[in-house]
């Protein structure tokens, strides 16, 4: 699949979590589902997964053999830059409530699991 191809399904994804999350706070405005910096962390994972699918996408397509080692690596920059944010989050004297907690790894495991399913259908065309 081309970049230009995933960037697009990519883009919508993402206006469908916003919607969603838009949704969610205007349907419940009294519940506090989403932390104060919520779109802040919204666009660092969605910037952070971009980064991580193109880096691996251009691993693979460069040495197929090593296409398992790219995503590994993304996978752990991702996951690195990610504890960063948790850490900088927290030190800014943010509170580390459930809500955040479950705004953080929600938004992690949506992306996440979005770029592994995109890279894995790329390495399944390759095996053909």
């Amino acid at each position: 699949m081309s970049l230009s191809r995933f960037s697009l399904l990519y883009l919508g994804f993402c206006i469908v979590l916003a919607g969603l999350a838009s949704i969610l706070n205007e349907a419940f405005p009294d519940a506090n589902l989403l932390v104060s910096k919520f779109w802040v962390m919204f666009i660092f994972m969605a910037g952070i997964t971009y980064i991580a699918y193109v880096t691996a996408d251009l691993g693979i397509k460069k040495d197929p053999e090593v296409g398992v080692m790219a995503i590994m690596a993304s996978i752990g920059v991702k996951m690195f830059f990610s504890m960063a944010f948790v850490l900088i989050y927290s030190t800014k004297g943010q509170s580390m409530g459930l809500a955040f907690l479950l705004n953080f790894f929600s938004l992690y495991l949506l992306f996440s699991c979005f770029e592994l399913y995109w890279l894995l259908r790329n390495l399944r065309h390759q095996n053909k």
